[in-house]
């Protein structure tokens, strides 16, 4: 019978569907069989007999895995459970074995339950090379311990627990292992025979010396270092090299008998050599010592060992004296050592052998006063590599901003203070920028000026004390007080070895000298009016400052002011000048400036309004600093503030360059506090309450938050609030302020800036900004206050513009012949015959100005 197409197809469909089913079949029950196979791997292959926690295993032997040393078992009580709480159970299986050649907590967990005695040998089947002796059989005997394949030490200890039935399971994995730095070579701690100290026998002695030192940071001293004393163990003093200093002990072949030799005078009668004068292993390791037991007995030798380097520099104190063989006196004047200093990592290596060599010989310690310095990293804060390159070359930061810079730059980071500091070669070159060129400027400008003193007063300069006392100029009395406090303050903190308080000072007296004194008294120090008395004050004003500066920092920047003080000792009489800044000693401050007190507040003062109004000028004004103001209103509360600015009027009119100062008490006309509470402080304080206290304090009104000021507290919503719990913003009151009424404030003082501009105020501007240009000109041209000139100019300007030139320099005539000492003359009436030095087109608005300068004719 035929089947129709479609059927056969139909059941030709479900056959191929039955031989589907087949396969799966087929893959699921071999999936199963491999499932199953799994869990039969992962079954236990031992059986649970009990479970104990580690302490109850404690005390228990067990069978070694190998019989090589089974003799230590009756020996010395090994093959046993000991505890130690070094071993976690976090890794592996919570138990390790002990070798004691080996590791440092090996050893000590060994001694501790006396598996091993001091001063006896230790199980140590590993030689020098790091290769296995014979002591472990033929078949390891010659395998290095790191070598690998199959014909490896390992691989061989593997196949050998697996013949045994021993092997549990065997795999790789990774771990921190050391590497030699220089080779990059697996190391492997291994115990060697070594000479010791028996530093823990000293312990208490230690411990007392270090109370009679003076450490910098005195937390080094109290914690780290006293931490490691009370910790001591026996110091290894022995090395196994050939070159090095030798030890000078020599020791018959049984090592029963032991010569300790104390010098070449004593090695010569020993050994019956004379004529000995070079004592390194070379020379002398021939030389034998008769055992002193017989003739019969081999000659004592030299043990092969040399000192360890840190033996030998905390030796230093006596060994640079050849003590006590030469100096006796001489180092019994210098012993301690007034003061050292080194990096925070001598705390384990130079500071302990110099304390523990000391307390050993003298029970003193080696020095009186010590400064900790921290580590000096790269600038990716890693530790400074040769091999990683990772820091600037040396030689280059010296030959490009000099030893000095270098200096204050380390002297003035948290180094000082033992703690890490990233090197940044940017910091050096700030050094010179920020301090040297600022404080070099500032003795040129002196010298300069000195020297126009001079030139115009046919006198010579000469420091002359009793002008300083007789001065009322409050600036120079600010100066002195500060550089008489300087003095005091850095002879104190030096007793003290804090360096890191005494740099920022110094700083910020050359800062005080440059920024504030030299700045705000240049035309007085140029005698521009013409009072050559006021100049003269101010010059031996800067004088002394810049001398008695020099030899502040001599300690600190020695080249430096070495330059300056040859440069400035020409003004000291004769019988105090030295041949070099560093015979001198740091100066004495002088005695009490009368009405220093009022000068220094007077001058703070004027200094905050100055730098408030500079501020205003640069970041919200338009009007070019060359352009004066028609008025600046310095406005606060306190009258005493009010009158110390005002008596410096002149000095504020300068710096800000305006035409009048207007001092008022009326804050609440010109400005507004804005009250901010501090809700992290307040918040703690006041729980719920705090919202509705801070809405309160928020729409205080001007009178209450001026009485919360006075009587630096308010109560609001029941609750005391205390000035210090907010923050407290003056603000220009935005009734008066326009966008030619500006003003900024510092919390107490307010000063605000007209910057409403006439013709008048424009025509000085140009004036002024012509005196800029030639003094541009002149320092181009590399010319010295000596060098007069003539000037000549030739302006092309439309009628349109603003402010005439010619108008300008006729209206400010006065100003510009006393800042320029010449007139501008059209270039018209150059002489022919003139020594052109410079000439130079400027614009200025929208025109355009030729300025020529000639030498004046003699």
């Amino acid at each position: 019978m035929k089947v129709p197409e479609s059927d056969r197809s139909h059941n030709g469909h479900f056959r191929q569907e039955d031989d589907d089913d087949d396969d799966d079949d087929e893959e699921k029950e071999e999936k199963k069989a491999e499932e199953k196979k799994k869990a039969e791997e992962k079954k236990p292959r031992y059986t649970i007999l009990e479970e104990m926690t580690g302490k109850d295993l404690v005390g228990l032997e067990y069978a070694p895995l190998f019989d090589f040393f089974k003799e230590q078992r009756e020996k010395n009580g090994a093959f046993r459970v000991v505890s130690d709480d070094y071993v976690l159970d976090g890794n592996g299986t919570g138990i390790v074995h002990q070798a004691p050649a080996f590791g440092e907590d090996d050893y000590r967990v060994c001694l501790k339950y006396e598996i091993i005695k001091r001063g006896e040998g230790l199980v140590c089947p590993v030689d020098a090379n790091g290769v296995y002796t014979e002591e472990v059989g033929p078949d390891l005997k010659g395998k290095h311990v790191k070598g690998k394949g199959q014909d490896s030490a390992d691989s061989i200890i593997c196949r050998k627990l697996k013949a045994k039935g021993r092997l549990v399971m065997k795999e790789e994995y990774e771990h921190e292992y050391p590497f030699c730095w220089r080779s990059d070579t697996p190391l492997i701690y291994r115990a060697v025979p070594s000479w010791f100290v028996n530093v823990p026998k000293i312990k208490s002695k230690l411990v007392e010396n270090n109370k009679k030192t003076y450490w910098v940071p005195n937390h080094i001293k109290e914690g780290r270092f006293h931490n490691w004393l009370m910790d001591a163990r026996d110091w290894a003093v022995s090395r196994n090299r050939y070159w090095g200093t030798p030890i000078p002990v020599w020791v018959s072949e049984d090592g029963k008998e032991t010569v300790v030799v104390g010098s070449i005078a004593e090695l010569e009668k020993l050994t019956g050599k004379t004529g000995i004068t070079d004592i390194h292993s070379d020379k002398i390791d021939h030389l034998t010592i008769p055992d002193p037991r017989g003739e019969q007995y081999p000659p004592l030798k030299r043990t092969p060992e040399v000192f360890d380097c840190w033996f030998e520099s905390g030796s230093m104190p006596y060994g640079q004296l050849h003590y006590p063989f030469e100096n006796k006196d001489s180092f019994e004047k210098k012993y301690p050592a007034d003061f050292i200093a080194e990096g925070l990592d001598q705390t384990r290596g130079w500071f302990y052998t110099l304390m523990v060599i000391s307390t050993a010989l003298f029970d003193k310690p080696a020095f009186k006063n010590l400064i900790v310095n921290g580590l000096v990293l790269a600038a990716d804060r890693k530790k400074m590599s040769k091999r990683l390159k990772n820091y600037p070359d040396p030689k280059n930061i010296l030959d490009a901003h000099g030893a000095d810079a270098l200096r204050l730059y380390l002297i003035n980071s948290p180094v000082v203070r033992a703690q890490e500091f990233a090197f940044q070669e940017l910091g050096v070159k700030g050094v010179v920028k920020d301090v040297f060129l600022p404080w070099y400027h500032a003795m040129r400008f002196f010298i300069e000026n000195a020297r126009r003193w001079e030139n115009t007063t046919g006198k010579k300069f000469k420091y002359d004390p009793d002008i300083l006392k007789k001065t009322d100029n409050k600036m120079d009395k600010w100066i002195l007080l500060r550089l008489g406090w300087l003095i005091k303050f850095v002879k104190e903190e030096m007793k003290a070895y804090h360096l890191y308080t005494v740099i920022p000072e110094l700083v910020n007296l050359i800062g005080n000298l440059t920024n504030v004194y030299i700045k705000f008294n240049r035309d007085r120090m140029k005698a521009t009016d013409g009072d050559v008395e006021s100049s003269l004050a101010s010059l031996q004003t800067a004088y002394i400052v810049l001398i008695k500066l020099c030899r502040l920092m001599a300690p600190f920047t020695p080249f430096l002011v070495e330059y300056m003080y040859q440069n400035l000792k020409g003004g000291l009489p004769k019988e105090e000048q030295e041949d070099s800044v560093h015979f001198l000693m740091i100066p004495d401050a002088d005695e009490k400036v009368e009405g220093a007190e009022e000068a220094n507040f007077a001058i703070t003062t004027m200094v905050k309004v100055v730098e408030l109004g500079r501020s205003l000028r640069t970041e919200k004004s338009k009007v070019p600093w060359k352009t004066p103001l028609r008025e600046v209103v310095v406005v606060n509360t306190d009258q005493k503030c009010l009158d110390a600015a005002e008596g410096l009027d002149s000095y504020i009119k300068d710096q800000l360059n305006c035409r009048k100062v207007v001092y008022s008490k009326e804050l609440a006309k010109y400005g507004l506090y804005k009250v901010l509470p501090d809700r992290r402080v307040l918040g703690k304080r006041l729980g719920k309450k705090m919202s509705q206290v801070y809405k309160t304090l928020v729409g205080l009104e001007m009178d209450a938050i001026q009485k919360f000021i006075e009587e630096k507290t308010i109560t609001v919503e029941g609750e005391e609030i205390k000035v210090d719990e907010v923050e407290l913003k003056l603000e220009i009151n935005p009734k008066v302020q326009t966008e030619e009424l500006i003003g900024s404030s510092d919390g107490s003082t307010l000063v605000l800036l007209n910057l409403a501009m006439d013709n008048d105020l424009l025509t000085e501007g140009r004036a002024r900004e012509l005196i800029q240009a030639v003094q541009t000109m002149r320092k181009a041209a590399k010319l010295s206050q000596e060098d007069l000139i003539d000037i000549y100019y030739k302006a092309t300007e439309p009628e349109d513009a603003k402010v005439k030139t010619a108008e300008a320099l006729d209206k400010f005539k006065d100003l510009i012949s006393k800042r320029l000492r010449a007139d501008f003359q059209p270039v018209e009436k150059m002489p022919k015959d003139s020594k052109k030095i410079k000439d130079q087109t400027v614009e200025m608005d929208k025109s355009k100005i030729t300025i020529t300068l000639c030498a004046r004719k003699k």
